[in-house]
């Protein structure tokens, strides 16, 4: 089939991959505009953008699509079979999903109706989740609303970071994404209308809610902190310094009568905090202006005396 591909961060590159290594056939590739990156602020290509021009498919990236009379007559004059859209990044109007002959077909990166949004992987790790998946589904006019064609799904593991599931479901997104349109292209396809009563949403999350709060539960907060790794990435304060928590364990059994957020002892295994319920042993940290470090590292450089408080921005 004929494809227009709309898309922009990695996650939606490589579904685009894995549509040039198909059977059908990408015309045409939509995404945001390149923007100033690093100190330098030159201008950046999205990924997606970077991918397709590789593989000598036309892009285009319009700086608005509502009411974009431009846009919508190149879209038509490319009389394709499906639109494929992930993680685009812009909503798309009426008057453009109507556009492919076979409708609008979207990657989602969680088991819908769960997780609609912007930051469903994040999430799904955060909540601690013990499985999360992708989607493709039949757009409509609401954000992650349509109906699903086809799932699959993933086992999040103690070791999984929303950096690693995001890689593994930007793989599956990738492949759902082609048997999907091979099922359309056969006419052999399902459309399953969602719950509404088990949707939930997840919006966008910014730098500050990475923030630690020690008075938590050991679960919640080891899965807090993989949540939010790489990005926004879960920090403290250490004498009033950012730290960065890159990696670490869970301590369930640990009886310490302190308060949460207090240094209990350090070791080369690392840094062990307390919780809530229990502790956390901090094993990978950044200090604000340094480099990430193994806490074995950091600790020979820096001692951190046993009953220091963190979480003190001062």
């Amino acid at each position: 089939m004929k494809i227009v591909f709309m898309g922009t961060p990695d996650f939606a590159a490589m579904s685009l991959k894995k549509l040039i290594e198909s059977k059908h056939e990408v015309a045409l590739v939509v995404t945001k505009e390149d923007k100033p990156a690093n100190r330098g602020y030159e201008l950046q290509m999205t990924p997606v953008k970077k991918l397709a021009l590789e593989n000598n498919i036309e892009v285009i990236t319009p700086s608005k699509v509502k009411g974009n009379l431009e846009l919508e007559e190149k879209l038509k004059s490319i009389d394709a079979d499906v639109f494929c859209v992930v993680a685009y990044g812009k909503i798309l109007p009426k008057n453009i999903l109507d556009i492919p002959k076979k409708g609008c077909i979207n990657v989602h990166g969680s088991l819908l109706p769960k997780y609609r949004g912007s930051a469903p992987i994040q999430f799904a790790v955060i909540n601690g989740d013990e499985k999360t998946g992708v989607t493709t589904m039949f757009m409509d006019e609401g954000v992650d609303t349509g109906d699903i064609i086809k799932v699959s799904e993933y086992n999040i593991t103690d070791d999984d970071t929303a950096e690693t599931v995001f890689d593994k479901l930007a793989l599956m997104g990738g492949e759902l994404l082609v048997d999907t349109l091979n099922d359309i292209e056969n006419d052999n396809y399902t459309r399953t209308k969602q719950n509404e009563e088990e949707a939930t949403h997840c919006g966008m999350l910014s730098k500050k809610d990475g923030e630690i709060n020690f008075d938590m539960p050991t679960k919640k907060l080891f899965s807090f902190v993989r949540g939010m790794t790489p990005w926004p990435s879960a920090y403290t304060y250490l004498d009033g310094k950012m730290l960065k928590v890159i990696d670490l364990k869970k301590v369930l059994d640990d009886k310490t009568n302190a308060a949460p957020g207090t240094v209990i002892n350090t070791s080369d295994d690392g840094v062990l905090v307390k919780t809530n319920d229990g502790a956390i042993l901090i094993t990978k940290l950044q200090l604000e202006g340094k480099k990430a470090m193994d806490a074995s590292d950091f600790l020979r450089g820096r001692k951190i005396p046993d009953g220091t408080i963190l979480g003190i921005n001062e």
